[in-house]
């Protein structure tokens, strides 16, 4: 995966860091994309809601992206477990795609590991994010 630097608020970074704790205490302790969540969450530069760039994927953010395994589209947005229903493109960020799209930006090829091989997917658009449309209460 290319290497890329998470901006995050402290709302959202606090919110995350009790999803992985709690996390740690389930039986999806040992998912090695949450492993790579946490660790990147280690070196997020924390940021005002106003100094987030634009053109990343934060939390909320309704993105279209293009699966390169199956040549299928895909409008999404990132949100807590809580808030999660693929029915409607609610895609949780506890979800391997989900862990993996934190950070990315328009036309980013994002790959991560499954069961049986790697998946990847680019980003096409970038539909929403809340920073950049001042929604910074989400």
């Amino acid at each position: 995966m290319k290497s890329r630097e998470i901006f995050i608020t402290a709302s959202d970074l606090q919110k995350l860091e009790e999803l992985l704790t709690a996390a740690g205490a389930s039986p999806y302790r040992h998912r090695t994309d949450l492993k790579s969540l946490e660790a990147e969450l280690l070196k997020a530069k924390v940021v005002d809601a106003h100094a987030v760039p634009r053109d990343v994927v934060t939390m909320n953010t309704r993105l279209l992206f293009h699966d390169l395994d199956d040549d299928s589209q895909m409008e999404v947005t990132l949100v807590f477990p809580a808030d999660a229903d693929i029915d409607t493109g609610k895609l949780s960020i506890l979800s391997p795609v989900g862990t993996a799209l934190l950070g990315y930006g328009e036309g980013d090829t994002v790959e991560w590991d499954v069961p049986a091989g790697k998946r990847r997917i680019r980003i096409e658009k970038i539909l929403y994010q809340p920073e950049a449309a001042g929604d910074f209460d989400l």
